[in-house]
């Protein structure tokens, strides 16, 4: 039994490696990049979807699914990368970076599939950018999991560092609770300055 995901990527050829991000909008942490390619295909995949309509132990259970049935590389660009080429050059690097992770397991007849509208910056191979991607395709679903899940399990470890900012809750989003801590309590080495600037000029700092 095969699934509509699934065909997407078998109508695009044999050599397909799925990429998409997590932490674009975050005001803290790192982006996150995966690519995944399909080792072989079972049943056991049937749950993947866009890890945007995944509840967080779904997710969590995934990931070890698709480590097991995938290959899979990682990517990550810092805070300091961030706010030094902007969020979207420091996500195209990320990505390349998890291609590049993905390394002599991928053929380099592979067609990259890239979650959104644009296709990854200074990457030379073939590559298509697939608007709602983590939606359609099995291989850009897995890699949304297994980018969100790793950043998830980062700001985790932020938390432990920085209790009182709660990143295990918001994971570096901008909440509420999130803007007051950083007024209450100051700007980390971890937040992105240049997304600060508003909440900062807002209240006079």
């Amino acid at each position: 039994m095969t699934n509509e995901l699934y065909q997407f990527d078998i109508e695009k050829g044999e050599n397909i490696i799925g990429v998409d991000e997590a932490g674009r909008g975050p005001l803290a942490g790192p982006v996150v990049a995966a690519a995944v390619s399909l080792r072989e295909y079972s049943d056991a995949l049937q749950e993947i979807n866009d890890s945007k309509k995944l509840t967080e132990k779904k997710r969590e259970r995934l990931f070890d699914v698709i480590q097991e049935s995938f290959h899979v590389g990682v990517g990550v660009a810092n805070v300091e990368e961030i706010d030094s080429i902007n969020i979207l050059n420091a996500t195209f690097l990320a990505m390349r970076r998890a291609i590049q992770e993905l390394g002599t397991k991928r053929s380099t007849e592979s067609l990259i599939l890239v979650d959104g509208n644009f296709k990854i910056r200074e990457y030379k191979g073939k590559q298509e950018a697939i608007i709602k991607g983590d939606a359609k395709s099995l291989s850009i679903a897995a890699a949304s999991i297994i980018a969100k899940v790793t950043r998830d399990r980062m700001m985790v470890a932020e938390s432990e560092k920085y209790p009182e900012y709660h990143f295990e809750k918001h994971k570096g989003y901008g909440t509420k609770a999130h803007r007051e801590a950083i007024l209450e309590h100051g700007v980390l080495e971890i937040h992105r300055k240049s997304f600060l600037t508003k909440i900062l000029n807002k209240s006079g700092k």
